[in-house]
């Protein structure tokens, strides 16, 4: 048996040590544990067997016999008994692991403690009983510990969710006088949400809280009527501001100065956005001939970048050119070869020159991509021959191999049970070393 809660993961590839009750004062850990191995007792260090078989084991006060032995050898009698322990010792660590991690029914913890102690004083095992003992006693004191502050934790609890309900007051008074309508209001309407995943706390005080936040609520939904109510007045206002930017679009529809007038537009458009919004039944329609006339200036402009980009066209059939000639580029095959065929492809590329706008994706798209080839196999060779990785890879193939060696000397001991668990402890490793393995090779 393993002792503590199963499914525990070692970290930094070493497991933990046995789980230890919690601290004092506190709750106990709820980080999970992974245990080793129990190392069997030696009967020889805490009992002996006489000729008779007449078992015996050593304590702090004195020496007391534990049993009879007339199965056969002597030694096979001893650690019979030893093993024994092995078995108690196990149930204790098994209560040491599940107050460590948190686990399980405090009291049922202490209750399984207070009987195990009763057994130690006439217990039929070879081992360190007094350790055992001592062990037993700190699990009691931490279960304890923990019963006692299972009431406390409410408590507190009862304390987290008033701090959390009044943190939401505070945050709603906040709000009451934002003018982030939208922001705000969306955020009002969470806060209900979050309030209502908060309970534990007794009715008269939380519909004094919630009285609280309603009032906040309330005076941010005063303000926000108030200000739309001014907003409609402004409207008016911004229906003839957007009437004389209509004009100047229109004026502006048939220069030829494409530069300074499509910076003229942008200004344009700045003073539209700053006007804000015109009476819902007329904005869609102001909007309508603002941008068309913008788009009978961008649309003459279209058409003379048009015929610009034809003397393009011969740039573009270099890149084609040079395209083909980067195709065959196989950078797994010699990436030094290709990495320099790729800089010496792209420094042409450059000179070529522009190419038609509509031809401008199409082309560095497809040179990208043999780019991204060539940058995906100079990765590749790195994290192949990366040392950490190596290093990483070896260390998780010896202990592989090292677990599989404890398997074999417990085997051939007659140790099953060890043989087991270190052939389990090897194949978690194993799936460890394939994950490395393939990040490596990706």
């Amino acid at each position: 048996m393993k002792p503590g809660s199963p499914g525990g993961r070692p970290r930094s590839g070493k497991p933990s040590r046995p789980g230890r009750p919690g601290a004092p004062g506190g709750r106990p850990s709820a980080a999970a544990v992974v245990e080793p191995l129990i190392t069997p007792t030696d009967p020889h260090e805490w009992g002996r067997i006489d000729d008779q078989g007449v078992v015996f084991v050593r304590t702090a006060d004195a020496e007391r016999q534990v049993g009879i032995w007339q199965a056969g050898d002597a030694e096979a009698g001893l650690a019979h008994y030893a093993r024994r322990f092995d078995d108690f010792s196990t149930e204790i660590a098994v209560l040491e692991a599940r107050l460590a991690s948190g686990s399980g029914d405090a009291k049922a913890t202490r209750q399984q403690a207070l009987q195990l102690r009763e057994q130690v004083g006439e217990l039929a095992a070879v081992g360190d009983l007094d350790s055992a003992a001592a062990r037993l006693e700190v699990v009691i004191g931490a279960a304890e510990q923990a019963v006692a502050g299972a009431s406390q934790a409410r408590a507190e609890a009862r304390t987290r969710s008033i701090a959390a309900k009044e943190a939401l007051c505070v945050e709603a008074e906040e709000l009451a006088t934002s003018t982030q309508w939208k922001t705000a209001g969306d955020r009002f309407k969470t806060i209900v949400d979050d309030w209502r995943k908060i309970t534990g706390i007794d009715r008269k005080t939380d519909d004094t809280l919630w009285k609280r936040f309603a009032k906040a609520r309330d005076t941010f939904s005063r303000h926000r009527g108030a200000h739309f109510a001014e907003l409609d007045k402004q409207r008016g206002a911004a229906k003839s501001v957007k009437e004389t930017l209509i004009k100047r679009a229109e004026e502006l529809s048939s220069s030829t100065e494409w530069g300074d007038t499509a910076a003229a537009y942008r200004d344009l458009m700045d003073d539209w956005k700053a006007a804000g919004r015109a009476p819902r039944e007329v904005e869609d329609a102001l909007w309508g001939r603002f941008r068309a006339a913008q788009e009978a200036f961008f649309a003459r402009r279209n058409q003379v970048f048009s015929e610009r980009d034809a003397e393009f066209e011969g740039n573009a059939a270099i890149k084609e050119q040079l395209l083909q000639e980067a195709t065959p580029i196989d950078p797994v095959a010699d990436l030094d070869a290709a990495k320099a065929k790729l800089r010496s492809i792209q420094e042409r590329w450059e000179a070529a020159g522009k190419v038609p706008r509509e031809r401008i994706r199409e082309l560095d798209g497809k040179l990208r991509a043999i780019e991204d080839r060539v940058k995906a196999a100079e990765d590749a060779h790195w994290r192949r021959t990366d040392p950490e990785t190596l290093a990483r890879v070896a260390q998780f193939r010896d202990r592989v191999e090292q677990y599989r060696g404890q398997a074999g000397k417990a085997r051939a001991a007659g140790n099953e049970r060890k043989a087991k668990e270190a052939e389990a402890q090897a194949a978690q490793w194993e799936q460890w070393l394939a994950t490395a393995e393939n990040a490596a090779e990706s």
